[in-house]
């Protein structure tokens, strides 16, 4: 398992799961760049409701709020 973080935004943009730790930057809040950085996927169970959490591909941040 490698360590990561989410960051919970109110923008109606999928959710990026950023490698390592994070690290506060005075314009941006949390530094992003340079970090391997992979869309997240959730699926539900249709029987218990439960939700787990993957990630698959790399996540293409041109044009979104983490550059």
């Amino acid at each position: 398992m490698t360590e990561g973080f989410i960051i919970d935004h109110a923008v109606r943009q999928p959710q990026v799961w950023f490698e390592g730790q994070p690290e506060s930057s005075f314009w941006s809040g949390i530094k992003t760049s340079g970090r391997a950085a992979f869309n997240v996927q959730a699926l539900r169970c249709a029987d218990c409701n439960f939700l787990e959490f993957y990630t698959n591909e790399e996540a293409d941040l041109d044009g979104s709020i983490f550059t």
